[in-house]
This record gives C-alpha cells, sequence and structure tokens, in this order.
C-alpha cells in the first residue's frame, strides 16, 4: 500500500504537495486518514517533476522515510508532479530501485495498492512482453504493473485505456485495492479501484490519496473509474 499524488496545470510548489501543505505527502504518509491505522507508509518515498511541460523531467528517490528525510533540497515549482510514500507489499524489498515513481522513456508510474497476493506475482509478470519481462530491476509489484502499462501504450493504447486493461488483468477479486497514476508530463491520467481517491480542480488538476487540506473543492474520485487530464 502506498499514498500517491499527481498534480498538472500552472506551475506549483512541488515542496507544497510534498511536505508543507496541512496533510500534505508526509503528513498522510505518516498519519493517513483514509488508511487503517495499522498502514504506516515509512518505506520510502519518491518524487518526479517537469519544470515545464515539454521540458526534462527530474526525479529524486529514497528508501528514508518521506517524513525524516532531510536530503531533499531542492525547492522546485513545476507544471507535472507525480510523488508516492511506500508501504512495501509483502516480501518486497526495501530499497529504492521499489519505489515509485517508476519511469521509462516519458513515462512516469505509481501503484497505491497490493497485486502479489494470493500467487498472483508469477501469472503477472508471464503477462509481459519478453523485452518487459526481462527489463525488470526490482521485485515490486508495482515495477510489473507498469510494464503491463508500457506494453498497453505500445500496442497503441491510450493512457486511460492501459490503466484500466491493467486493473482489469489484476483486480478480478473484489477485495484487491488498486490505484494506479500514469503521467508524461503533459497527460495524467489514474484510476480508483477500492481505495481512497480525491481530486481538485484549481488552477490545474490534482489527484491525491487524499485531500491535501481542507479546501472544499477536493471531491472524491468515483470507485471503479478512470480518469484523463491533459491533451488526450
Amino acid at each position: 500500500m502506498c499514498r500517491h499524488l499527481a498534480y498538472i496545470g500552472a506551475p506549483i510548489d512541488v515542496r507544497d504537495l510534498v511536505f508543507e501543505s496541512p496533510h500534505a505527502l508526509a503528513h498522510q504518509a505518516r498519519a493517513p486518514r483514509h488508511q487503517p491505522p495499522d498502514r504506516i507508509n515509512g518505506d520510502g518515498w519518491g518524487v518526479m517533476w517537469w519544470p515545464t511541460p515539454d521540458g526534462p523531467a527530474r526525479r529524486y528517490r529514497s528508501a528514508t522515510t518521506i517524513w525524516d528525510d532531510t536530503a531533499f533540497g531542492e525547492t522546485p515549482t513545476a507544471s507535472t508532479v507525480i510523488a508516492a510514500a511506500r508501504l512495501a507489499s509483502p516480501g518486497a524489498t526495501l530499497g529504492v530501485e521499489n519505489n515509485a515513481p517508476f519511469r521509462d522513456g516519458p513515462w512516469a508510474f505509481s501503484l497505491n495498492g497490493w497485486a502479489f497476493v494470493g500467487g498472483r506475482a508469477d501469472p503477472l509478470a508471464a503477462r509481459l512482453s519478453p523485452e518487459r519481462r526481462d527489463g525488470l530491476i526490482g521485485d515490486s509489484d508495482s515495477e510489473v504493473l507498469f510494464a503491463l502499462v508500457l506494453d498497453q501504450l505500445d500496442a497503441g493504447a491510450t493512457p486511460g485505456e492501459a490503466l484500466g486493461a491493467t486493473v482489469e488483468a489484476v483486480a478480478p477479486d473484489e477485495n484487491m485495492e488498486i490505484n494506479l497514476l500514469l503521467t508524461n508530463g503533459s497527460v495524467l491520467a489514474a484510476t480508483r479501484h477500492r481505495n481512497s481517491l480525491y481530486v481538485r480542480r484549481n488552477g490545474g488538476v490534482t489527484v491525491a490519496s487524499e485531500p491535501l487540506d481542507d479546501d472544499p473543492g477536493w471531491h472524491e474520485v468515483a470507485d471503479g473509474s478512470i480518469l484523463t487530464e491533459g491533451p488526450l
């Protein structure tokens, strides 16, 4: 499980999303309002941001607990952001190679949920193209799901279609909780499947596991839905 967020729109302070808002990612990782109290997301974190929509992205990942991490000295503004605080899936290694955001070419990805339960690891990996399967670096379910998404994109799917197909592949069991985020800096796609997800549109679009503050502009994303923002 994790807590994650993404933003696309007018330039915004990245630290505000991650650290400074009343219920920023660092706060909801430590004291989530929409997870059971034993789900503390302290197994590392990561953030990726695009200073401009058509410019290169930057990424920072750390195995340090997000609320204890003083190494992130950046004070950037960005037009697109994706960030996640990790609660590792059972049996997964703790290390930055298993931390979202995952990156491949222009795409960045995050999972909020668990996919490797009930013996699903090998069947999910078997769905991958040989190139994607051989390119796996870590042992997290998030990386495998990202590879499934990338295979869909390679086959011509839109970002929303790619996420939807991946959710269908992973979550036939109604007990699964699986929210996905995907962006390339100019388009943002998100799914909600049995986990909390909220959206706010104010100078841009913010999607987050939990509202970052008490602004009444936050709205709960409907369960089972796919949200897409951007030119596509």
